[in-house]
């Protein structure tokens, strides 16, 4: 996994009814686009996240614009 500082990470839920998790990549922490990444929520809090294979990376370029 690969992504860029403004990429979204988005975490799927888990279960049936669980809604997604949407974060915005303010800073990479790893080398050359690596995780862990530090994330910021649409409530504003902050985390640090190393992503598993149930998240996915929106690259700025490829995401829709609204």
């Amino acid at each position: 996994m690969r992504a860029s500082e403004g990429d979204q990470l988005v975490q799927h839920g888990r279960v049936v009814g669980q809604h997604d998790h949407v974060s915005t990549i303010v800073k990479v922490l790893g080398p050359e686009g690596t995780p862990p990444y530090r994330v910021r929520f649409e409530d504003g809090h902050e985390a640090i996240m190393s992503p598993g294979p149930d998240c996915q990376v929106m690259h700025r370029e490829t995401r829709p614009q609204h």
